[in-house]
């Protein structure tokens, strides 16, 4: 570099009178040619006259020591404006907007969350819930940087090519029953009871229709709920059978638990964002998130992107949900 920078003008142009051109050259690391360059380059730009050429050096005028007290802010401003996007690019105080479906709301975002903001104590994060459908849609518009959703192993779903997919969770599908009920702990048995699920027309009622139908049978649905919580009771209650996904079983006394045999029984839960999304964020968000899965409960299991049975699957135009899942229910 030959000529200074703005950020050098007030070392330029108030150093101490005696060989001022020699002294501010030394001082800021350029030739004192290069300095009396942009002396001559600012007083022309600025149409003010800056140093009073005497015959054994020069001296600031007002003007000059005036325009240092003007540009001084301006250019801790300056300063100040680049430390601030460096914190951005590196993520230190970015932002980032989540969207979740409520049973990963409950079980992954709050330890996910709790590991990104001890890595970035100054990063602001937005939590949106919603179900896969609406969060999709707001992934796609701009609206969020990363969505949690899911499918069933009985009604999959299809992204658009444009979204990232990373596998974060297979969970088995378990049979809850009243503990003490005498009900048979495998499905073919229970074409007589009465079941509980969710709204109609969502992803798990379907996987239970699909899951009852390979059996035999058609389920007889008494109760409906978007609600493990509430699922879980009325199981506990004697008043029906459920299926729920292992993120959405809470073990207790009262309710017996049998893991679903059939190969299809299982619901996967994944991240999605949009490949050109250069948030610096995103990578800390992707892997606090796998490591929020529980590592200790039997019907859990962390996955990786790189098990080929575990792809996401695609299509060249933006997901249709019809009449998929409008809910993380069983």
């Amino acid at each position: 570099m030959t000529t200074p920078e703005p950020m050098a003008w007030p070392e330029v142009l108030v150093p101490a009178p005696r060989e001022v051109i020699g002294t501010a050259a030394r001082e800021l690391g350029y030739t004192a040619s290069a300095i009396s360059q942009q002396v001559s380059a600012l007083e022309k730009e600025t149409g003010l006259v800056l140093f009073e050429r005497e015959a054994h050096g020069v001296r600031a005028t007002a003007a000059a020591h005036r325009l240092v007290d003007l540009s001084v802010p301006v250019l801790a401003a300056m300063d100040d404006l680049g430390h601030q996007v460096h914190q951005l690019a590196t993520g230190a105080t970015a932002r980032l907007r989540l969207g979740s479906f409520p049973t990963a709301s409950v079980r992954l975002v709050p330890p996910a969350l709790s590991a990104l903001t001890s890595a970035h104590p100054r990063a602001q994060v937005q939590l949106e819930e919603g179900e896969p459908e609406e969060l999709v849609a707001a992934l796609n518009a701009g609206d969020l940087d990363v969505a949690l959703v899911y499918e069933y192993g009985l009604s999959p779903r299809q992204w658009s090519d444009g979204l990232a997919c990373h596998q974060l969770v297979r969970e088995d599908l378990v049979l809850l029953r009243a503990r003490g009920s005498g009900l048979s702990s495998r499905l073919a048995g229970l074409s007589q009871a009465r079941w509980i699920t969710s709204r109609e027309g969502t992803a798990g009622a379907l996987s239970l229709a699909r899951l009852c139908a390979a059996a035999g049978f058609e389920a007889a649905v008494a109760f409906r709920s978007n609600n493990y919580d509430v699922v879980r009771e009325l199981v506990s209650a004697g008043l029906g059978v459920a299926i729920v996904p292992g993120l959405g079983h809470a073990p207790g006394d009262s309710v017996e638990a049998t893991r679903l045999a059939q190969r299809s029984a299982f619901r996967r839960v994944m991240a999605l964002h949009r490949h050109e999304n250069s948030n610096p964020l995103l990578g800390t968000m992707i892997r606090s998130l796998r490591g929020a899965v529980p590592a200790d409960e039997p019907y859990v299991r962390a996955t990786r992107d790189e098990q080929p049975d575990q792809g996401c699957r695609r299509r060249g135009r933006p997901a249709s949900f019809g009449d998929r899942p409008r809910a993380d229910t069983p």
